[in-house]
């Protein structure tokens, strides 16, 4: 009697599971030990782990996804009939505070400084269409204003290996006529929420407090960088906007991934 239940409670084990005969001889379930539970709790916890990840990346991915000026205070700064002798200081000041702007420059003048017209596009800003020599094309025909605008991207694209994306119409001057044929040429055409008319001013104070009182978000400013006095003023002009906590992005960065129509005036009259 003594020996059978000996036998009974030794049982058979073997790699990791027992089994433990039943007082009729049959054997019962097997039963995994402490080993093989261990694993299954630690498959379990990496498993919640991996989808703690996803959802963490599905989430940075969503924050990624909004745009630059929907999360920061963005303004564009740009600035016409370039590329000139002052540009290169210009550059250096935007560069100083990692400032990005647009360039609406004169084909004439890309023809004659195609280095100084590289390095804007390297530095990262944006270069538009300006004319070739700066006239009213309200006056002129329509022969003349397609000359003027297509002889001035293809100068560009020679230049820089890439076509404009928009332009804009020295002086504003335009109107349906213009429009149509800008449509036809495939490009949106480029105003501003302000213009600081430093040409008229020629003075470094009253360039820097224009441009200070016209900043605002999403405002698209007119300067001139064949203006010495802006091109003094922008330094402090920048200083004083960044403690207003703005970004200086490309007219590419502000329209914040809407495509404009070819012939469309942006910002639009009156905004």
């Amino acid at each position: 009697m003594w020996r059978k239940a000996k036998i009974v409670m030794a049982g058979v084990c073997a790699a990791g599971v027992c089994v433990v005969p039943s007082a009729a001889g049959a054997a019962t379930a097997p039963t995994t030990n402490t080993a093989a539970t261990a694993q299954a709790g630690t498959q379990k916890a990496e498993t919640n782990q991996t989808k703690t990840q996803k959802a963490e990346t599905k989430q940075a991915g969503a924050k990624k996804s909004v745009p630059y000026c929907a999360r920061y205070k963005c303004i564009a700064l740009t600035f016409d009939d370039g590329p000139w002798p002052y540009t290169p200081e210009l550059l250096d000041t935007l560069k100083k505070h990692k400032a990005k702007a647009t360039f609406f420059l004169l084909g004439r003048k890309v023809a004659y400084r195609p280095e100084l017209t590289r390095r804007i596009h390297e530095e990262g800003h944006d270069i538009g269409n300006h004319t070739w020599t700066h006239p009213s094309l309200t006056k002129l025909s329509d022969g003349e204003v397609i000359q003027e605008i297509t002889s001035t991207s293809d100068i560009i694209y020679q230049t820089i290996g890439k076509m404009p994306d928009y332009m804009r119409p020295p002086n504003g001057a335009t109107n349906a006529r213009v429009a149509s044929l800008m449509t036809s040429l495939g490009l949106p055409q480029i105003m501003w929420t302000g213009s600081t008319l430093d040409w008229q001013a020629r003075d470094t104070k009253v360039i820097a407090q224009r441009t200070l009182k016209l900043a605002k978000r999403n405002g698209v400013i007119l300067l001139h960088d064949i203006v010495p006095e802006t091109v003094k003023a922008m330094p402090s002009v920048l200083t004083a906007l960044e403690k207003q906590n703005y970004k200086f992005v490309t007219l590419t960065t502000l329209l914040q991934g809407r495509t404009l129509r070819p012939g469309e005036i942006y910002p639009p009259r009156g905004k």
